[in-house]
């Protein structure tokens, strides 16, 4: 073959291969966020630590009784706050921040579940929620509740794209709901409890409490225990 036939053959291969190339490198980002990019979902924590995890979602019942239990016992436990449930009463959320043990996380502005939704729609109350905590606050949220738990792909990209670390669901879910009172598991190092902020959250911070007493465990902050 001449030369210039080489040269074409060349320069015919290139065109072909240029496209894909380009290709790859539009897709390849997109095949990492399913797993680089994208933030892990913690149920509960792998640790040997003697430690479980308290989280407190929502925030639209201001307990006083329920306050004081966690600043007098200095309870490290993570509020997954709704931007409205604090509107109206901020300087509840901000006294436990200021003097207790507590973190601000996210779950969302609305509460909707989130694989309703488009991946425009997730960013808007993902970042909506670490907006608006961050304004209020001065401490922007690193984890990510979705709300009934439900989470899909896109909430995972969504989260780190919003500055959460992980998505965060829970190991038992230990709130009182119409006057009953969920069945009492056997805690283990680890374990992420779900509460509340109702009308019961005083009690069932106690009782979560007693619970991790007798397994020998002791509450942790959530965040510093969720990798980077």
């Amino acid at each position: 073959m001449s030369r210039l036939r080489l040269r074409h053959a060349a320069r015919g291969a290139l065109a072909v291969l240029l496209p894909l190339a380009l290709l790859g490198a539009a897709t390849g980002p997109a095949r990492a966020s399913a797993g680089t990019w994208a933030a892990p979902v913690v149920s509960r924590v792998e640790t040997t630590d003697p430690v479980v995890f308290l989280t407190v979602d929502d925030g639209w019942f201001h307990d006083p009784a329920a306050a004081e239990l966690l600043l007098d016992r200095r309870v490290p436990a993570s509020l997954f706050l709704l931007p409205g449930a604090y509107a109206y009463d901020s300087g509840y959320f901000h006294r436990l921040l200021d003097h207790g043990r507590v973190r601000v996380e996210n779950h969302t502005v609305g509460h909707p579940d989130l694989t309703t939704l488009d991946a425009a729609g997730q960013r808007a109350e993902v970042c909506g929620a670490r907006d608006a905590h961050l304004a209020e606050f001065g401490d922007g949220p690193r984890l990510l509740r979705p709300p009934y738990g439900a989470h899909d792909a896109a909430t995972r990209t969504t989260a780190r794209a919003c500055g959460a670390k992980a998505v965060v669901t829970w190991t038992h879910d230990l709130t009182t709901w119409g006057g009953r009172t969920p069945p009492a598991p056997g805690l283990k190092a680890g374990d992420i409890i779900l509460l509340h902020f109702n009308e019961t959250l005083e009690q069932d911070l106690e009782r979560a409490l007693a619970l991790a007493d007798a397994a020998g465990l002791a509450p942790a902050p959530l965040r510093e225990y969720v990798p980077e």
